[in-house]
């Protein structure tokens, strides 16, 4: 006969179960994390969603990247792989956990200043924000064609909001951005944009990083999981019913939905980190290190940056 000790506990065990989801959450909640990512940026679509309730936990979005992730202000950061190469010979801790978007970049140009091709930047002056994935979209742009990088008069504007304004007012002769600025240069310029695009040349991995540090503890690290599972969540939303979350991205981003709709052909998210990923790191670390004259590091280096356990862990939980 069982010991009566034991039905009681065996009672209270299947009772917990049969709690709505909210009230078992309830008992074992889930830390509060603290995630920084451009809040200008469509990219950060995924985690705006998964802050958005997917996510059990609290969930705070403040606007930043890497530099807050190493002063230890939050607990993952949202960045082109760009300020990872940079930031990490910094801080040496930092890991991708998950490619949150990609992004392809363009050139947007005024047919008025005699432009028709890239090969026609030659000599003229490029707004763009300085050390970033979208300087490098145009150096690596001009390479292609056979244009020297000291060939343009590149104009680091900020804040990047002013660069349509620049186009428009003839301050510059094109941009090189992300989204929605380009999409709100062509709306500038009207007739008078000309759009240059390879999307072969490069895109943009918007990734989620996070340190070794927030790695080593284990709540933060069960949060992250069950962080990125959301994140997986979010991608899939986006990919399959992206009209259904416009309107909360307006809100977060403070965009009109037409701007967001029509800047989303340029975005991809995929919720994974994505095969080549350290291919881009690998050519990209020769043009990140020449900003300070070091020598770039190996292919084997830069692998240590990416940590796919937490993706393995949330993928596992999502198949279950």
């Amino acid at each position: 006969m069982p010991h009566p000790g034991r039905r009681k506990v065996a009672a209270v065990f299947v009772w917990a179960w049969l709690l709505p989801a909210p009230q078992r959450a309830q008992q074992n909640p889930l830390p509060a994390l603290r995630i920084a990512g451009n809040t200008t940026t469509i990219e950060l679509a995924p985690v705006l969603l998964a802050a958005n309730g997917l996510y059990a936990g609290p969930v705070t979005v403040i606007n930043g990247g890497i530099p807050n992730l190493m002063r230890g202000e939050v607990d993952a950061a949202t960045n082109a792989e760009t300020q990872l190469l940079r930031q990490s010979v910094e801080d040496p801790g930092l890991r991708v956990i998950l490619t949150e978007a990609e992004s392809f970049y363009r050139i947007v140009a005024r047919r008025s200043a005699g432009i028709r091709s890239v090969k026609d930047l030659r000599g003229k002056k490029i707004a763009i924000a300085a050390n970033t994935s979208a300087h490098y979209y145009l150096v690596k742009s001009l390479a292609l064609a056979g244009i020297p990088e000291d060939a343009v008069t590149v104009v680091p504007t900020t804040p990047i909001t002013r660069m349509s304004t620049a186009l428009k007012n003839r301050e510059v002769d094109a941009i090189a951005i992300w989204e929605p600025e380009s999409e709100l240069a062509v709306a500038a310029l009207g007739p008078d944009a000309i759009v240059l695009q390879d999307r072969s040349v490069y895109r943009e991995l918007f990734n989620l990083q996070t340190s070794t540090k927030v790695l080593n503890d284990p709540a933060k690290r069960s949060a992250l999981v069950q962080f990125v599972k959301a994140l997986l969540t979010a991608s899939a939303r986006l990919r399959d019913r992206p009209k259904e979350s416009w309107p909360l991205l307006s809100t977060k981003l403070s965009y009109p939905e037409a701007l967001i709709a029509s800047s989303w052909p340029n975005l991809r998210y995929a919720g994974s980190i994505v095969p080549d990923l350290l291919d881009v790191m690998t050519e990209e670390e020769v043009w990140v290190a020449k900003e300070k004259d070091r020598r770039p590091r190996t292919r084997e280096q830069l692998a240590t940056l990416i940590d796919r356990s937490i993706l393995d862990e949330a993928k596992g939980r999502v198949a279950r």
